[in-house]
Protein backbone atom coordinates (compact mmCIF):
# COMPACT_ATOMS: atom_id res chain seq x y z
CA UNK A 1 0.00 0.00 0.00
CA UNK A 2 1.70 3.31 -0.90
CA UNK A 3 0.53 5.75 1.23
CA UNK A 4 0.33 9.81 1.35
CA UNK A 5 0.09 11.51 4.51
CA UNK A 6 -1.50 15.18 3.43
CA UNK A 7 -0.21 17.29 6.66
CA UNK A 8 -2.45 20.33 5.32
CA UNK A 9 -2.85 23.39 7.22
CA UNK A 10 -7.08 24.55 6.86
CA UNK A 11 -8.50 27.32 6.67
CA UNK A 12 -10.96 27.39 9.44
CA UNK A 13 -14.73 27.46 8.35
CA UNK A 14 -14.07 27.49 4.79
CA UNK A 15 -14.83 24.23 3.40
CA UNK A 16 -14.35 25.70 0.04
CA UNK A 17 -11.26 26.90 0.43
CA UNK A 18 -10.10 23.27 1.77
CA UNK A 19 -12.37 21.24 -0.60
CA UNK A 20 -10.04 23.11 -3.07
CA UNK A 21 -6.79 22.08 -0.96
CA UNK A 22 -8.17 18.53 -0.88
CA UNK A 23 -8.76 18.34 -4.54
CA UNK A 24 -5.30 19.72 -4.85
CA UNK A 25 -3.71 16.86 -2.79
CA UNK A 26 -5.31 13.97 -3.92
CA UNK A 27 -3.91 15.03 -7.71
CA UNK A 28 -0.70 14.90 -6.72
CA UNK A 29 -0.72 12.00 -4.92
CA UNK A 30 -2.66 10.14 -7.72
CA UNK A 31 0.10 11.84 -10.25
CA UNK A 32 2.53 9.84 -7.55
CA UNK A 33 0.37 6.69 -8.04
CA UNK A 34 -0.24 6.41 -4.26
CA UNK A 35 -3.19 3.69 -2.91
CA UNK A 36 -4.58 6.05 -0.23
CA UNK A 37 -4.45 9.46 0.90
CA UNK A 38 -5.23 10.23 4.86
CA UNK A 39 -6.01 14.01 5.77
CA UNK A 40 -5.90 15.48 9.45
CA UNK A 41 -8.90 15.73 11.61
CA UNK A 42 -11.41 17.76 10.59
CA UNK A 43 -9.83 18.29 7.47
CA UNK A 44 -12.63 20.01 5.37
CA UNK A 45 -13.64 22.64 8.31
CA UNK A 46 -10.70 23.33 10.74
CA UNK A 47 -10.56 22.89 14.30
CA UNK A 48 -11.38 25.65 16.70
CA UNK A 49 -15.37 26.39 15.02
CA UNK A 50 -17.10 26.30 18.56
CA UNK A 51 -20.03 28.47 17.91
CA UNK A 52 -19.55 28.05 13.94
CA UNK A 53 -19.94 23.50 14.15
CA UNK A 54 -23.55 23.54 12.94
CA UNK A 55 -22.63 26.42 10.20
CA UNK A 56 -20.20 24.11 8.68
CA UNK A 57 -21.99 20.60 9.40
CA UNK A 58 -22.33 18.30 6.27
CA UNK A 59 -24.18 15.02 5.01
CA UNK A 60 -23.01 12.66 3.28
CA UNK A 61 -24.52 13.75 0.50
CA UNK A 62 -23.17 17.27 0.87
CA UNK A 63 -21.29 18.31 -2.36
CA UNK A 64 -18.37 18.71 -0.80
CA UNK A 65 -18.17 15.29 1.10
CA UNK A 66 -19.53 13.86 -2.70
CA UNK A 67 -16.84 15.62 -4.40
CA UNK A 68 -14.11 13.79 -2.40
CA UNK A 69 -16.02 10.57 -2.70
CA UNK A 70 -16.57 10.82 -6.34
CA UNK A 71 -12.51 11.15 -6.43
CA UNK A 72 -11.87 8.19 -5.08
CA UNK A 73 -12.07 6.35 -7.83
CA UNK A 74 -8.32 7.00 -8.61
CA UNK A 75 -7.35 6.75 -4.61
CA UNK A 76 -8.42 6.11 -1.40
CA UNK A 77 -9.51 9.03 1.04
CA UNK A 78 -9.43 9.15 4.66
CA UNK A 79 -10.69 13.00 5.31
CA UNK A 80 -12.69 14.67 8.44
CA UNK A 81 -15.15 16.75 8.70
CA UNK A 82 -18.48 18.13 10.83
CA UNK A 83 -21.08 15.44 9.96
CA UNK A 84 -24.86 15.83 10.81
CA UNK A 85 -26.49 12.92 11.79
CA UNK A 86 -30.23 12.57 11.53
CA UNK A 87 -30.47 13.05 15.16
CA UNK A 88 -29.52 16.62 14.27
CA UNK A 89 -26.61 16.10 16.20
CA UNK A 90 -23.58 17.19 15.48
CA UNK A 91 -19.72 14.81 15.35
CA UNK A 92 -16.32 14.76 14.91
CA UNK A 93 -16.30 12.55 12.14
CA UNK A 94 -13.37 10.65 9.67
CA UNK A 95 -14.58 8.98 6.50
CA UNK A 96 -12.75 6.30 4.20
CA UNK A 97 -13.78 6.87 0.29
CA UNK A 98 -12.78 4.05 -2.12
CA UNK A 99 -13.92 3.38 -5.56
CA UNK A 100 -15.87 6.32 -5.51
CA UNK A 101 -18.08 5.06 -2.30
CA UNK A 102 -18.47 6.05 0.94
CA UNK A 103 -17.00 3.04 2.64
CA UNK A 104 -16.98 3.87 6.75
CA UNK A 105 -17.84 6.97 8.78
CA UNK A 106 -16.16 7.03 12.18
CA UNK A 107 -17.67 9.34 14.59
CA UNK A 108 -15.24 10.45 17.06
CA UNK A 109 -16.02 8.63 20.50
CA UNK A 110 -13.46 10.27 23.26
CA UNK A 111 -14.30 14.30 23.11
CA UNK A 112 -11.41 15.99 25.38
CA UNK A 113 -12.89 18.82 27.29
CA UNK A 114 -9.83 19.87 29.21
CA UNK A 115 -7.07 22.72 29.42
CA UNK A 116 -7.45 23.64 26.07
CA UNK A 117 -9.98 21.57 24.86
CA UNK A 118 -13.67 22.29 24.38
CA UNK A 119 -14.81 19.39 21.98
CA UNK A 120 -17.31 17.85 24.25
CA UNK A 121 -19.21 21.36 24.05
CA UNK A 122 -19.80 21.14 20.75
CA UNK A 123 -20.12 17.49 19.47
CA UNK A 124 -21.96 14.77 20.32
CA UNK A 125 -19.76 11.39 21.09
CA UNK A 126 -19.77 8.15 19.07
CA UNK A 127 -20.13 5.24 20.30
CA UNK A 128 -17.96 2.39 19.10
CA UNK A 129 -15.13 1.23 17.16
CA UNK A 130 -15.20 -1.10 13.82
CA UNK A 131 -13.25 -2.25 10.71
CA UNK A 132 -14.24 -2.23 7.74
CA UNK A 133 -13.21 -4.27 4.55
CA UNK A 134 -10.77 -2.06 1.81
CA UNK A 135 -8.70 -2.86 -1.34
CA UNK A 136 -5.64 -3.07 1.32
CA UNK A 137 -7.10 -5.21 4.05
CA UNK A 138 -9.22 -4.37 7.10
CA UNK A 139 -8.79 -1.24 8.42
CA UNK A 140 -9.81 0.83 11.25
CA UNK A 141 -10.25 5.10 11.84
CA UNK A 142 -9.43 6.52 15.50
CA UNK A 143 -9.72 10.17 15.74
CA UNK A 144 -7.14 11.74 17.41
CA UNK A 145 -7.50 11.05 21.31
CA UNK A 146 -9.59 7.85 20.46
CA UNK A 147 -6.28 6.44 20.15
CA UNK A 148 -4.88 7.06 23.30
CA UNK A 149 -7.27 5.06 24.84
CA UNK A 150 -7.28 1.52 25.51
CA UNK A 151 -10.28 0.38 24.34
CA UNK A 152 -10.67 1.46 21.37
CA UNK A 153 -7.27 0.09 20.23
CA UNK A 154 -8.11 -2.87 22.12
CA UNK A 155 -11.37 -3.32 20.70
CA UNK A 156 -10.34 -2.59 16.97
CA UNK A 157 -7.23 -5.67 17.91
CA UNK A 158 -10.36 -7.99 18.62
CA UNK A 159 -12.21 -7.30 15.08
CA UNK A 160 -8.72 -8.31 13.36
CA UNK A 161 -7.71 -4.73 11.98
CA UNK A 162 -4.38 -4.45 9.88
CA UNK A 163 -4.41 -1.19 9.16
CA UNK A 164 -4.87 1.69 11.65
CA UNK A 165 -5.61 5.56 10.45
CA UNK A 166 -5.13 8.07 12.93
CA UNK A 167 -5.94 11.96 11.84
CA UNK A 168 -5.19 14.02 14.41
CA UNK A 169 -5.62 17.98 15.60
CA UNK A 170 -2.67 17.97 18.11
CA UNK A 171 -1.63 21.48 19.30
CA UNK A 172 2.36 21.94 20.17
CA UNK A 173 1.68 22.06 24.09
CA UNK A 174 4.60 21.61 26.91
CA UNK A 175 7.92 20.67 26.47
CA UNK A 176 10.18 17.85 27.15
CA UNK A 177 14.06 17.83 26.56
CA UNK A 178 14.83 19.55 23.49
CA UNK A 179 11.47 18.78 22.05
CA UNK A 180 7.51 18.56 22.37
CA UNK A 181 5.40 16.81 25.12
CA UNK A 182 2.55 16.66 22.64
CA UNK A 183 5.12 14.94 20.16
CA UNK A 184 6.73 12.92 22.60
CA UNK A 185 3.66 11.59 23.63
CA UNK A 186 2.27 10.46 19.82
CA UNK A 187 5.75 9.27 19.10
CA UNK A 188 5.71 6.78 22.08
CA UNK A 189 1.59 6.10 21.35
CA UNK A 190 2.40 5.47 17.91
CA UNK A 191 4.96 3.15 18.21
CA UNK A 192 3.59 1.35 20.57
CA UNK A 193 0.29 0.39 18.86
CA UNK A 194 1.93 -0.45 15.81
CA UNK A 195 4.00 -2.75 17.73
CA UNK A 196 2.01 -4.46 19.94
CA UNK A 197 -1.10 -4.91 18.08
CA UNK A 198 1.11 -6.06 15.29
CA UNK A 199 -0.51 -3.29 12.50
CA UNK A 200 0.35 -0.33 9.78
CA UNK A 201 -0.25 2.51 11.44
CA UNK A 202 -0.38 5.94 9.91
CA UNK A 203 -0.90 9.20 11.41
CA UNK A 204 -1.62 12.42 10.31
CA UNK A 205 -1.41 15.72 12.33
CA UNK A 206 -2.55 18.84 10.90
CA UNK A 207 -0.24 22.05 10.39
CA UNK A 208 -0.88 26.04 11.21
CA UNK A 209 -2.36 28.04 13.43
CA UNK A 210 -5.86 29.07 14.75
CA UNK A 211 -7.00 31.32 17.47
CA UNK A 212 -3.18 31.80 18.27
CA UNK A 213 -2.88 27.82 18.95
CA UNK A 214 0.03 26.52 17.02
CA UNK A 215 -0.66 22.49 15.79
CA UNK A 216 2.95 20.81 15.75
CA UNK A 217 2.78 18.75 12.18
CA UNK A 218 5.34 15.87 12.52
CA UNK A 219 2.91 13.26 10.73
CA UNK A 220 4.40 9.78 10.42
CA UNK A 221 3.60 6.07 10.16
CA UNK A 222 4.75 2.92 11.05
CA UNK A 223 5.13 -0.65 10.01
CA UNK A 224 3.74 -3.55 11.93
CA UNK A 225 7.02 -4.46 13.32
CA UNK A 226 7.40 -0.74 14.89
CA UNK A 227 9.62 0.67 12.43
CA UNK A 228 9.17 4.51 11.48
CA UNK A 229 8.86 4.26 8.04
CA UNK A 230 8.27 8.17 7.46
CA UNK A 231 8.15 11.61 9.61
CA UNK A 232 6.66 14.76 8.69
CA UNK A 233 8.55 18.16 9.49
CA UNK A 234 6.96 20.33 12.05
CA UNK A 235 4.95 23.06 12.23
CA UNK A 236 4.52 23.23 8.35
CA UNK A 237 2.32 22.14 5.41
CA UNK A 238 4.13 18.96 3.63
CA UNK A 239 3.32 15.87 2.06
CA UNK A 240 5.25 12.57 2.52
CA UNK A 241 5.13 9.12 1.14
CA UNK A 242 5.61 5.67 1.85
CA UNK A 243 5.36 1.87 0.86
CA UNK A 244 3.32 -0.07 4.09
CA UNK A 245 3.60 -3.91 3.42
CA UNK A 246 0.98 -6.37 4.31
CA UNK A 247 3.98 -9.29 4.35
CA UNK A 248 5.09 -6.99 7.66
CA UNK A 249 1.95 -7.63 9.58
CA UNK A 250 2.36 -11.75 8.89
CA UNK A 251 5.86 -11.44 9.73
CA UNK A 252 5.33 -9.26 12.95
CA UNK A 253 2.89 -11.67 14.28
CA UNK A 254 5.33 -14.65 13.86
CA UNK A 255 8.27 -12.67 15.50
CA UNK A 256 5.79 -11.11 18.22
CA UNK A 257 2.82 -13.69 18.96
CA UNK A 258 1.05 -10.71 21.13
CA UNK A 259 -2.15 -10.88 18.67
CA UNK A 260 -2.24 -14.99 18.60
CA UNK A 261 -2.18 -14.91 22.41
CA UNK A 262 -4.31 -12.22 23.95
CA UNK A 263 -6.90 -13.60 26.56
CA UNK A 264 -10.33 -11.77 25.61
CA UNK A 265 -12.23 -13.84 28.36
CA UNK A 266 -10.15 -12.33 31.23
CA UNK A 267 -11.55 -9.05 30.38
CA UNK A 268 -14.59 -10.49 29.78
CA UNK A 269 -14.97 -12.03 33.10
CA UNK A 270 -13.82 -8.55 34.71
CA UNK A 271 -16.60 -6.20 33.03
CA UNK A 272 -19.00 -9.03 33.88
CA UNK A 273 -17.90 -9.05 37.77
CA UNK A 274 -16.63 -12.59 37.66
CA UNK A 275 -13.77 -11.42 38.54
CA UNK A 276 -11.33 -13.34 41.49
Amino acid sequence: MRVCLAQIKPFLGDTAKNLELHEECIEQAVAEKCDVIVFPELSLTGYYLMDYVNDVAMKTDDKAVKRIISLSKDISVVFGFVYEGEDNLFYNVCAYAEKGRLVHLHKKVYLPDYTMFEEARYFAAGNGFSVFDTAFGKCGMLICEDALHLSSIYVLSRMGVQTVFIPSNSPARGVVGDGLEAASIWQTSNKYTASLLTVNLVYVNRAGVEDGVAFWGGSEAYSALGKRKIQLPQFEAAIGITELETADIRLARIHSPFYRDEKSQILLDYLKGDKK
